[in-house]
């Protein structure tokens, strides 16, 4: 029996890891965490019986304990209730599907005291690799990665010595806009930009899938997961979502993993590594892909994935800021109080304005954030 703990059971990657937990009697639920939506986290628990459940804040949390007071759990709140579920003794492994940079102090905790994790936020990594990475490290703990290209990445190195790698490379399906130039981006509405053609995700992972800023993050994620250069780290474009991500080694030869666009694969490729177990769903059926296209990533249009690498160029708090600015602008665009490119025009301010903290403590890193957001709510 594998115990778990899910930060962010009720978002997207979370529902998926339960999905996986209902079809396997091998996984125990230990705590879930969620944001504010009350009534499917006590659907959750009701079905699951974990002992522990937080919400985001004491309200939710409130209202949570009066709908399961029937039940034998204890209800938490804040960031307090995140980092007490993920250091609970039987933890086995804790999945970080929150979204934003939340997912950085839980996740440290979570190593300090010993847990695997499996790393669906990306955020932890983009702006806190430095500190997370060596700290694994330090604990003898396993960073498993639940993002499709970086399972990937992952799968193709398995048996791999890694000081075989000539260079990473990470797909783009391009999003909903691929194709389309700058004055096309004008006059996108919010829900074009949620219109994905081919993954099921969550509103803001795909929102950044439009402005390819999630490709920049992932590109920041490969160079700490990887330890690979991001000189050595490229970005192709593979419209279909069949190749997941590829290794290039220094013989030339290509390691790929292709596959259905399914992110229960990466998923619980995470929580029963280095086991495979059969998973239900659509295989690929070669008989019938006359063929798999590629292309180069638009940096003129979707200035997400050039800015993203600058960030990671420059280093020390620069990531810290990209990724702050893009959450705080990402919101506005959900909240329709600003226009798609306005992204961009929020992300390049920030940057512009910052001047680069080398090697940031956690501490450090929170105050970048919280001055960052501060910043753009005054400006914007």
């Amino acid at each position: 029996m594998k115990n778990i703990v899910i930060l962010g059971s009720t978002g997207s990657i979370g529902t998926q890891t339960l999905d996986i937990v209902r079809k396997n009697n091998d996984l125990r639920v230990l705590a879930l965490c969620a944001g504010k939506n009350v009534k499917l986290l006590e659907e959750q628990i009701r079905e699951f019986h974990p002992a522990l459940a937080v919400m985001s804040d004491e309200k939710a949390a409130e209202d949570l304990r009066v709908r399961t007071k029937d039940l034998d759990i204890t209800v938490l709140s804040g960031m307090e209730g995140m980092l007490e579920a993920v250091v609970l003794d039987d933890a086995d492994i804790v999945v970080t599907a929150v979204v934003g940079m939340i997912g950085i102090r839980p996740t440290i905790e979570a190593i300090r005291a010993g847990k695997d994790i499996a790393l669906a936020n990306k955020e932890t990594l983009v702006t806190a690799g430095h500190l997370i990475m060596p700290l694994a490290k330090e604990k003898g703990v396993q960073i498993l990665p639940v993002d499709s290209e970086h399972s990937a990445v992952f799968q193709a190195l398995h048996g791999e010595n890694t000081s075989g790698i000539d260079k990473l490379l990470i797909t783009a399906s391009g999003g909903p806009f691929r194709g389309r130039k700058r004055e096309d981006l004008e006059k996108v509405t919010l829900a074009d930009t949620l219109k994905h053609p081919n993954w099921v995700m969550g509103r803001k992972i795909t929102v950044d899938s439009a402005t390819l800023v999630n490709k920049g993050l992932e590109v920041m994620e490969a160079h700490w997961l990887f330890d690979v250069d991001l000189e050595h780290i490229q970005v192709v474009v593979q419209p279909q979502s069949i190749i997941h991500s590829m290794v290039q080694f220094r013989d030339g030869a290509v390691m790929a993993q292709l596959g259905t666009p399914d992110m229960r694969l990466p998923i619980q490729y995470a929580l029963y590594y280095p086991e495979r177990r059969f998973l239900d769903g659509p295989r690929l059926d070669f008989t019938k892909i006359r063929e798999i296209l590629f292309d180069v990533p638009d940096m003129e249009t979707f200035k997400g994935l050039p800015m993203a690498i600058e960030a990671a160029r420059k280093g020390g708090s620069m990531p810290v800021v990209f990724n702050a600015s893009n959450e705080e602008a990402v919101q506005k665009f959900l909240n329709e109080e600003i226009s798609f490119l306005d992204i961009y025009r929020i992300i390049r301010e920030s940057m512009d304005r910052h001047k680069v903290i080398n090697d940031p403590s956690l501490e450090t890193i929170l105050a970048v954030e919280q001055e960052t957001r501060e910043w753009i709510e005054s400006r914007w």
